[in-house]
């Protein structure tokens, strides 16, 4: 059976569930301080060039993505083609891990985001984070090289129409 994901806008309605997801072992482990992350996440409601959204599995919500204008945040990503769009998520939901939902959903995302029109999705998961990488590169992401960001080095991972 193959799942279908919806990715709900996240309104401060989410905020608990997503402060108590980034609380969680799994997501602290590569997201870093769930209070700091909190505070960015929450900040960012009203931040006209960044998309949150809920994710979820049938009506069952489970992880956290964020989508946004590569132009507001290029973080050392270098010269990327205009409308250039990065991603970066994390599934909430413990149980829900290691069972293929991370690749499915963000390949999902990624041809429903590419259909409207940016040429490129990026994302720059921790390079020792290789259930990350694994999930990107079956989601269609291809290496890219590795670079500097503000939390340190990161593989850019490109995916193209």
């Amino acid at each position: 059976m193959t799942t279908t994901y919806t990715f709900r806008p996240m309104t401060s309605a989410d905020l608990p569930l997503v402060r108590r997801w980034l609380g969680e072992a799994h997501v602290v482990e590569w997201w870093g301080d769930p209070v700091e992350q909190f505070a960015l996440v929450s900040g960012d409601l009203t931040e006209p060039a960044m998309d949150q959204y809920i994710v979820l599995a049938g009506n069952r919500p489970f992880g956290y993505l964020q989508c946004y204008r590569l132009t507001a945040w290029n973080t050392g990503f270098g010269l990327q083609p205009e409308g250039t769009r990065g991603i970066d998520q994390f599934i909430g939901e413990s149980d829900m891990i290691a069972r293929g939902h991370g690749s499915a959903f963000i390949r999902q995302f990624a041809d429903e985001r590419l259909r409207e029109g940016p040429p490129r999705i990026v994302t720059d998961p921790d390079p020792l984070n290789l259930r990350a990488v694994r999930a990107y590169e079956k989601a269609g992401f291809v290496r890219d090289r590795m670079v500097e960001t503000p939390d340190g080095p990161a593989l850019l991972m490109v995916r193209e129409t």
